[in-house]
This record gives structure tokens, C-alpha cells and sequence, in this order.
């Protein structure tokens, strides 16, 4: 190889491939970072399971609250 060749391939090796390689995965983790349309759905869902359960936890309570008064206060 001439002395240019080697130079260039230098420089290539030295300053582009780094270079690309960070950006590739800089992009990479840009869109990793936010939620899919499949995440998004799963997350709705829990959100509504969980303030069901929630309800349904508060009911529990109250109806303790007139069946066995003093039922918080066991250990």
C-alpha cells in the first residue's frame, strides 16, 4: 500500500469508525428509551387492574370495619 493509503485508512480507523460506532448506539438508545405501542397497552392494563384491586381492597376494609371492629388493631 502507498503512504497515502495507509494515512487514510488511519484516519478512517482512528476517527470515523469510533465516531460511528458511538452514534449507532447513541440512536440505538434514543429509541429504546421510550415505550412501545405494546408496553404502553400492557402499562394501561395493570393501571386499571391495580385500581380495581384498589376498589375492591377498599370495600374489604369497610365491610371489616362492621363485621369485626378493632381488626386493624391486631397484630
Amino acid at each position: 500500500m502507498s503512504d497515502v493509503g495507509i494515512v487514510v485508512m488511519v484516519l478512517i480507523l482512528v476517527f470515523v469508525a469510533p465516531l460511528w460506532i458511538v452514534l449507532h448506539y447513541v440512536t440505538r438508545w434514543r429509541t429504546s428509551r421510550s415505550l412501545s405501542a405494546e408496553d404502553e397497552r400492557m402499562l394501561g392494563e395493570l393501571w386499571e387492574n391495580a385500581e380495581r384491586m384498589e376498589s375492591r381492597i377498599h370495600a374489604l376494609e369497610r365491610i371489616l370495619d362492621v363485621e369485626a371492629p378493632g381488626w386493624r388493631n391486631k397484630p
